[in-house]
């Protein structure tokens, strides 16, 4: 019987993932740092971090097949994935589906999408079977850019995103895990159905809610500025500046049928989001 691990399952995309696969044939074991806010499922629990290599590999001693959700954001987010992707080798994991970013390059504009590029190459010299999942920007996150006084600002100009739902990347990782074999070596760009501008989204947020909801183009220099305020450092800023610039650079406008061929169900759109929330 095939041993599936599906990292951070305490959180939004790993959970829902451990509980599609729930009551399937494949034994189950999650692994999150904290034991104690696992979700209750048939399922083992091993606690361990990325970081941490001795007690990642561990935890996935005996696994066949690896859901690697990445990391959440830090300055060494980069390190604590290739530390784990050794880890696994070293356990003897032998495929590894890794939650990647639309358009990760070395140079895409977005800068936590470069290190998602390098996880990538090292997951590819890892002597691993991998998936990679492409997810577009989270469609769950697009009303939440609006500040407290709903205006939605940054330098995204005209740009449009491919926004994606968390339910549907969730989904269409459960659908490769169940069978990963014949997935092995490929690449899925995850959009949703439409790329909009954030104008429109703003429209639709204010459509559905009843909250108005504009958009506020920001130069560069007023993005910059206007975050200081939370004196973050200097990749953090870069990072939020860089969500907004890469969809004015046209980086995000893709919409592929990757949901829809892995899943057999036409990803969510912005409007069913809000109106199912």
């Amino acid at each position: 019987m095939t041993t599936i691990a599906i990292t951070g399952a305490t959180g939004n995309v790993g959970r829902a993932v451990a509980e599609h696969l729930a009551g399937t044939p494949a034994d189950l074991r999650l692994v999150v740092r904290d034991a104690s806010r696992a979700p209750d499922l048939a399922a083992d629990v091993a606690q361990t971090g990325y970081g941490d290599r001795a007690a990642a590999a561990r935890a996935l001693r005996g696994v066949d097949v690896l859901l690697m959700v990445s990391a959440a954001e830090s300055a060494d987010r980069l390190q604590q994935h290739r530390t784990f992707v050794d880890a696994a080798a070293e356990a003897g994991v032998r495929h590894v589906v890794y939650t990647s970013f639309l358009g990760a390059s070395p140079d895409a504009t977005f800068t936590l999408a470069r290190d998602h590029w390098a996880t990538e190459q090292h997951l590819r010299g890892s002597g691993m079977a991998w998936t990679f999942l492409r997810d577009s920007f989270y469609l769950d996150f697009l009303p939440a850019l609006a500040g407290p006084d709903d205006v939605i600002r940054g330098p995204a100009g005209d740009g449009r995103v491919g926004a994606v739902a968390r339910a549907d990347v969730a989904r269409s990782a459960a659908a490769v895990l169940a069978a990963p074999d014949d997935h092995a070596g490929q690449t899925f760009d995850l959009t949703g159905p439409a790329a909009l501008t954030l104008e429109e989204a703003a429209a639709i947020i204010t459509e559905v809610t009843g909250r108005p909801t504009t958009y506020h183009r920001e130069t560069v220099d007023e993005a910059y500025a206007s975050r200081r305020q939370y004196d973050a450092p200097d990749w953090q800023l870069d990072a939020w500046v860089s969500t907004y610039t890469a969809i004015a650079a046209g980086e995000l406008a893709a919409v592929t049928d990757a949901v829809e061929r892995l899943t057999g169900r036409v990803p969510v759109d912005l409007r069913d989001l809000l109106r199912s929330s």
